[in-house]
Order: C-alpha cells, then structure tokens, then sequence
C-alpha cells in the first residue's frame, strides 16, 4: 500500500467516525427540508475513464437537470433550502469519504466529471489525467474552483499529474481547508 492510498483510508476512517453525528443532523435537516432521498449518487468518471457511483448530500430538487451545475440558466432556483449552504460549506461532499475507503476516490486529485461531461473527459484523457484516481479535492479546487474555464481546470490537473508528491496533496488539503472555511470560489 502506497503512502498516499494508506493516508487516505486513515484520514477517511478517522473523519467517518469523527463526523457520524454531524452527517446524522445533514441527512436529517435533508430530509426535513425537502422531498426526496437524503442522497444523490451520480455516475462520475474515475481512474482510467471507468465510471462509479458517487454519493452526495441532496442539494437540488428531485426534478432538476442532470447536467453540471454551471449549465444550468438559474442553479439557484433548483436548490433545496439548505442546498446552497451545503454547497457553499462543502457539507454535501462528505459522503464520498466512503469512496475513498473503497478506493474509487483520494483525498486528493482532479474532481470526478459527471459522466455526460464529454468535453472535461476528453480534455483530460488527451493530457493523461485520466490515468489520476479522481479527488475530493484538487489542485483545480483550490485555484477557482467554480471560476475556471474547462481549459484552466484541465491545465491545473495536468499540473498536478506532474508535481504530484505527498508533500504536494498536504498543502493542497491545508488550501482546501482554508478556501472551505471561506467558501471561496462557489458560486452556487
């Protein structure tokens, strides 16, 4: 086991436990607020452009597109009550600390597209991020995050494949940290 995947699968563990009570109230102010499961699980490309089952707290109403957020006119009007503040904190995206026990996600790498974002996959296949096991957060993430075009997200991927160190994921996961905290770079 690498040092980074067993990093992952303690850092995981450890903030499963550690946030089993406050996952408990998400789901539960979830399903308080709004019809429909406390999860949304979408189809998302991974290692190798193989797809796998994502889980999210539910931040959208049950009859909203499947498309990525920014293509949508008006993401706002398709919010649930809670689902902006979910987003803006990054609460609904602690589910997928179970993908990263079982080894579909690290906690750091490129973000996971939708399967139906043809031009983020292929973008990304031709420069070889593709071959990354995708991320909760990523080098990407922390440099815009919802303000990047699809050409600056690809490029900050690719530069990632490139300097990828355990040194390099720490800082990104201190970023992280600092760019949640102040809900930097969401724009919905």
């Amino acid at each position: 086991m690498s040092l980074k995947r067993a990093f992952d699968v303690v850092v995981a563990g450890v903030a499963l436990v550690l946030l089993a009570i406050p996952m408990a109230v998400i789901a539960f102010a979830v399903r308080a607020t709004s019809r429909g499961p406390v999860l949304y699980w979408s189809d998302r490309v991974g290692r190798d452009n193989r797809l796998f089952p994502m889980p999210k707290f539910r931040t959208m109403r049950t009859d909203a597109p499947v498309v990525a957020t920014h293509l949508l006119a008006d993401a706002a009007s398709h919010l649930t009550p809670i689902g902006g503040f979910l987003r803006k904190t990054s609460l609904d995206e602690l589910p997928q600390l179970w993908c990263i026990l079982k080894g579909e996600m690290s906690l750091v790498g490129p973000r996971p597209a939708l399967f139906n974002q043809d031009d983020l996959i292929a973008a990304r296949t031709e420069r070889n991020v593709h071959r990354l096991l995708p991320g909760l957060t990523g080098w990407a993430q922390v440099n815009g995050r919802d303000e990047l075009t699809l050409p600056e997200k690809v490029a900050l991927d690719e530069e990632y494949l490139k300097r990828q160190s355990f040194s390099f994921d720490l800082r990104i996961l201190f970023m992280t940290a600092i760019k949640v905290t102040g809900a930097a770079g969401v724009s919905h």
